[in-house]
């Protein structure tokens, strides 16, 4: 089983602030470049129990289950 991964579309489902999240990305020191290109692992983006971030792995949930995935 892989991990889900969450894309900046995620973020912007949740309607986060793409300037704010990429200084939050900074803040802890996790790669805004990789993430736009590749995503990020929910677990990965969930490890601090920030609930913005809880928001949009919920985006990517979403999505996952109405993919039928």
């Amino acid at each position: 089983m892989t991990d889900l991964r969450v894309f900046s579309r995620h973020m912007r489902s949740a309607q986060l602030c793409m300037p704010g999240a990429r200084r939050w990305f900074a803040a802890h020191g996790l790669d805004w470049s990789d993430f736009v290109t590749n995503g990020i692992p929910a677990t990965v983006l969930g490890q601090w129990g920030d609930p913005l971030a809880a928001r949009a792995i919920e985006q990517a949930r979403a999505e996952e289950t109405n993919d039928g995935r």
